[in-house]
């Protein structure tokens, strides 16, 4: 079966390999293309060969999570505590990333203009604002555009609990498509040919539908019936491939996805860890939740969110070390904005864009340190401002890419990496 599920489409199996389209290469999401995609880069390489991107969905607490205010009315009832570094405190919520402190470099002075959701995590993810006639790539295809994609058989990007604003591939060729899984839980569905199909019967189909095809794309000789062929192909080559099993959490021991927390975010964390394992160049994982306008503190939204992340993102962290794989993987973390250092008469946040806390660690990051600051009231940027444009120049820096390289979109306009951003040099070890 496996040699027949390498050939391409059938008649009646073209329903099935729809459906394992969809979950195996995103296609309900975004289009799709071909695979010549191996592009020069221009730059010196940066240390990170991988990215694991962590982006809590709904507005992090800055002063909650990363950049305590201690005696001031506005710090709440959240406590510091210390961390592996002498001198450095971060919030009670966050023991397990305390203990790994000295890998990390947390910027308290990110800033945006926007306290619109999809805008200010389209604005990070891209370093673009969002308009009509243009669709920005994320961080995964930039990748794969100015590196050359990485693996034959697995996606280069990979995105767990994915929001539905995610800009996915923007302008670029449909081939770079994130692939998104749903439930880490469940891995990658529909992987399974219906049981009444056998390979004699499928081979047969495969054979009639292709003197079909052939004779459709010896008409129609354009890019965009190619891409939906080769989409196709590259759907069953994914199914019959043995790199399925980078995919199935139930290779994991019980004890380890315990330790990561069994909740969508800890097993998408898991998961990051296992595909970068196997060669997925990025992978993303979401974790909602975080947009905590009411009863925030005692027992309410803020201390069971900021403790699964903590599970989550700490002993992924402290995993990766221990195997060897954070000296050459980037982890980073980060939200659209943060939330009001006033507590609000509901006992919770607003969105606030003026200042917010972003994390760094792994591959060539200078851990151990905050980079800016936030005023005495969590308020606005005291020191060394950084926007979403240099957040993500960082990034591109870390990774090896070129922020000059110029690519030019299908509307004939240039773009780059990370818009006109500046890497924080103090972060690049």
């Amino acid at each position: 079966m496996k040699d027949s599920v390498r050939m391409l489409n059938s008649q009646d199996r073209r329903r099935f390999l729809s459906s394992a389209a969809f979950a195996s290469l995103g296609v309900s999401l975004f289009p799709r293309l071909d695979n010549a995609v191996v592009a020069a880069e221009k730059s010196s390489p940066g240390k990170a060969k991988r990215i694991i991107y962590l982006f809590m969905a709904g507005g992090m607490s800055h002063i909650d999570t990363f950049d305590l205010k201690p005696g001031h009315e506005n710090q709440g009832s959240t406590k510091g505590i210390a961390t592996s570094v002498t001198g450095c405190q971060i919030s009670q919520h966050l023991p397990v990333l305390a203990s790994q402190f000295d890998k990390m470099a947390v910027i308290r002075s990110m800033n945006t203009q926007t306290g619109d959701h999809e805008a200010g995590e389209y604005l990070m993810r891209t370093s673009y604002e969002a308009i009509a006639t243009e669709r920005h790539p994320s961080i995964g295809p930039w990748m794969q555009k100015l590196l050359g994609r990485k693996s034959k058989s697995l996606p280069d990007t990979v995105m767990i609990s994915p929001s539905g604003q995610h800009p996915g591939p923007g302008f670029f060729d449909p081939s770079m498509s994130p692939l998104p899984i749903a439930d880490p839980n469940r891995g990658l569905e529909n992987t399974k040919p219906p049981s009444y199909l056998t390979d004699k019967s499928f081979d047969k189909r495969i054979e009639l539908i292709n003197r079909f095809d052939s004779k459709f794309q010896k008409k129609y000789k354009d890019h965009g019936v190619k891409t939906y062929t080769d989409l196709y192909s590259e759907a069953t080559a994914l199914l019959a491939s043995d790199e399925l099993v980078a995919f199935d959490l139930n290779k994991e021991k019980n004890e380890d996805r315990d330790r990561y927390g069994r909740d969508p975010f800890g097993q998408g964390c898991l998961l990051a860890r296992r595909l970068i394992e196997n060669n997925v160049r990025c992978v993303e994982v979401t974790c909602g939740g975080w947009d905590m306008h009411t009863a925030i503190f005692n027992g309410g939204t803020l201390p069971a969110r900021a403790a699964m992340m903590d599970k989550a993102v700490g002993n992924l962290i402290k995993d990766l070390s221990e195997r060897g794989l954070l000296q050459d993987t980037l982890i980073v973390l980060t939200t659209e904005f943060g939330r009001s250092p006033a507590i609000n008469y509901n006992v919770g946040r607003d969105h606030h864009p003026a200042v917010f806390s972003s994390m760094l660690a792994g591959a060539g990051v200078r851990g151990g340190q905050f980079y800016g600051a936030s005023d005495a009231a969590g308020f606005g940027v005291d020191k060394d401002g950084v926007s979403p444009a240099d957040f993500n120049a960082t990034i591109a820096k870390l990774l090896g890419l070129s922020l000059e390289e110029i690519v030019i979109s299908p509307t004939g306009r240039p773009f780059k990496v990370a818009n006109e951003g500046k890497p924080i040099s103090a972060i690049l070890s």
